[in-house]
């Protein structure tokens, strides 16, 4: 990074990817707390012997250079911080993520502290993720919440946690009619496929809703089987986090608060199979379908359709419903 990129960059001040600490003798202690918040974060670059005075309406007299002594030893002693364990969870950083440059006179260290995969995440300091990991708001380095850290640990999961067995839950926990719908539908799409002609049960361990331990030999329904195709009530005693609640603010009349909603109102069995089947045709209803043939039958799909259906089905794929809702 040379001059002219870090004076391009205090134009626009301290923010979510950037951070300015004075630094003249010292590595600042708070240097550790904003990269575990920019590699949790967006990424971003901490400039060390720049100091920004926010009194100063004046962006070119809001940052002073105050120069950081002795740049060779301050440098060597991130390198030696960041590599330690028991300081740093993981070191993100190569060779060309850490310089000095001459601005203005004055010697300023900089670092590009990269976003990290979310394999990597947490990204967290002094030993301890639940009190070291933070998070970046707009120009704020913060403490991640309890449940902001066990969310990154459940992302950072190669396995996933749709196929967790869930003690206790079984197939009188399963909505026999929306299993009987999807299945319906599986072989339409499916003719001839071997599932086809397997026990309620075998189907549902062939698609990973229905699970056994090798281990403890326990066997049951997984988190994906549970969500997708249980009963409402099932799904409310292990997720009571969960809310399945549809609303069309388009149109509302004067003192209306929607104009359509689909809600957990005891008039369908609230799993997620069930809910996007009913919102998906709410959600195009007004889109209009041009006409057309190939050969005698009606193709009256479009691009748009698809992709509202691409993205509902990705919404309720890539939800955390471990989370608890605002």
């Amino acid at each position: 990074m040379d001059k002219d990129e870090i004076l391009e960059l205090l134009k626009c001040g301290e923010y979510i990817n950037m951070e300015c600490k004075k630094a003249e003798s010292t590595l600042p202690k708070s240097i550790w707390e904003t990269y575990s918040s920019f590699a949790n974060t967006d990424g971003g670059v901490i400039f060390l012997g720049i100091e920004e005075n926010l009194k100063e309406t004046d962006f070119t007299k809001r940052f002073s250079f105050t120069s950081v002594k002795n740049p060779k030893q301050r440098v060597k002693e991130f390198w030696d911080t960041v590599n330690n364990k028991k300081k740093v969870s993981c070191n993100l950083l190569m060779d060309s993520d850490v310089g000095t440059c001459e601005v203005e006179g004055a010697t300023v260290l900089w670092i590009r502290v990269p976003r990290a995969t979310y394999k990597q995440r947490p990204i967290y300091i002094n030993e301890n993720p639940y009190n070291g990991t933070y998070k970046r708001n707009y120009e704020g380095d913060y403490h991640c919440t309890e449940d902001d850290v066990k969310a990154m640990i459940r992302d950072a999961n190669d396995s996933g946690n749709d196929g967790t067995l869930l003690d206790g839950y079984t197939l009188d926990d399963i909505d026999m009619d929306s299993l009987k719908s999807y299945r319906i539908e599986f072989e339409l799409r499916n003719p001839g496929h071997l599932w086809n002609g397997k026990s309620d049960l075998e189907f549902l361990k062939e698609m990973g809703c229905y699970t056994t331990d090798r281990i403890s030999k326990k066997e049951g329904l997984t988190i994906a089987g549970l969500l997708m195709f249980g009963k409402g009530k099932s799904i409310r005693e292990r997720f009571d986090n969960i809310r399945m609640d549809y609303l069309d603010q388009t149109n509302l009349l004067p003192g209306s608060r929607w104009s359509d909603r689909l809600t957990e109102d005891g008039n369908w069995e609230n799993n997620l199979y069930n809910f996007v089947k009913q919102i998906i045709p709410k959600l195009v209803s007004n889109l209009k379908r041009p006409f057309r043939m190939e050969g005698m039958v009606r193709i009256d799909d479009t691009p748009v359709h698809k992709a509202i259906r691409e993205a509902t089905v990705n919404m309720v794929i890539h939800s955390d419903y471990m989370i608890r809702g605002l």
